[in-house]
């Protein structure tokens, strides 16, 4: 407790345009770090995009998914049957019903919590990333692994993963809206860690499940982390104009420290 009130002290004992410094820096920070972070993202897409249009991945790709497979048998999945079953129920999780459920029922719960703004932009945001996720599998029309054996049914292209990259694009920008539009820092953790957790359980399962290449799903993580990344910054400008709902529910951001009345 000691520790916690010793940056409010810090701050009551400023003089009064100073204390306004920390609600005037931390969101132009905030910005510049979701800038560069998706900035790395696309980088990290490129490049992978690139070598796999190169063919120098191959060695890699197959590689992993072998080693997930029993030696001398490629429709043998490692471990044990319990395990391919957990799989397919993960691996759901990042299929299109599912995301569109949660999607639903979110926008839905934010909309009678009287957030209409941001379920309005949630919306937007995951049906248009997975729009940019169709787009880019037409674009590269990459076939998927015939290496082994498919434990799951699929139908469409491969790269870059839909599951990964839509996966990524919903848990990561719904856990942003919520860590902007809640004020626990135990809550943004949780959200936050939650949405990191499903995202890479679900690109996982696509490989272990041998419906991926490994480059597939990496592209799809640093595509739908870049599409999050970019809902972020937009939330936070929105917030600013006051177009989507923040922590404190009136469409506006707290300048900062309030001054301790006299």
């Amino acid at each position: 407790m000691m520790f916690q009130r010793f940056p409010r002290r810090l701050a009551r004992s400023l003089p009064p345009r100073l204390r306004l410094l920390p609600g005037l820096v931390l969101p132009e920070l905030a910005i510049l770090l979701a800038l560069l972070g998706a900035a790395l993202a696309l980088l990290g897409f490129a490049f992978i995009a690139d070598e796999v249009v190169e063919g120098e991945t191959h060695a890699f790709d197959q590689a992993v998914l072998l080693a997930f497979r029993a030696p001398g048998d490629p429709a043998d999945p490692l471990g044990p049957a319990w395990l391919e079953i957990v799989m397919r129920d993960v691996t759901a999780l990042g299929g299109t019903t599912v995301l569109t459920l949660l999607t639903l029922i979110v926008a839905g719960f934010l909309a009678i919590d009287g957030k209409r703004a941001a379920a309005l932009f949630v919306l937007l945001a995951t049906s248009s990333g997975g729009l940019l996720s169709y787009a880019l599998k037409l674009g590269f029309e990459r076939p998927r692994p015939d290496l082994v054996a498919h434990l799951v049914d699929v139908r469409t292209l491969s790269f870059p993963s839909g599951h990964a990259m839509g996966s990524a694009i919903t848990f990561l920008t719904l856990g942003v809206l919520i860590v902007r539009t809640e004020r626990k820092r135990r809550v943004k953790a949780y959200a936050l860690a939650v949405a990191v957790g499903l995202t890479l359980l679900v690109g996982f399962s696509r490989i272990y499940l041998g419906v991926h290449w490994p480059t597939d799903v990496l592209a799809g993580w640093c595509a739908g982390s870049a599409w999050a990344l970019l809902c972020w910054i937009t939330v936070l400008l929105l917030q600013r104009r006051g177009k989507v709902e923040s922590p404190n529910g009136n469409g506006s951001e707290e300048a900062g420290p309030r001054t301790p009345p006299s």
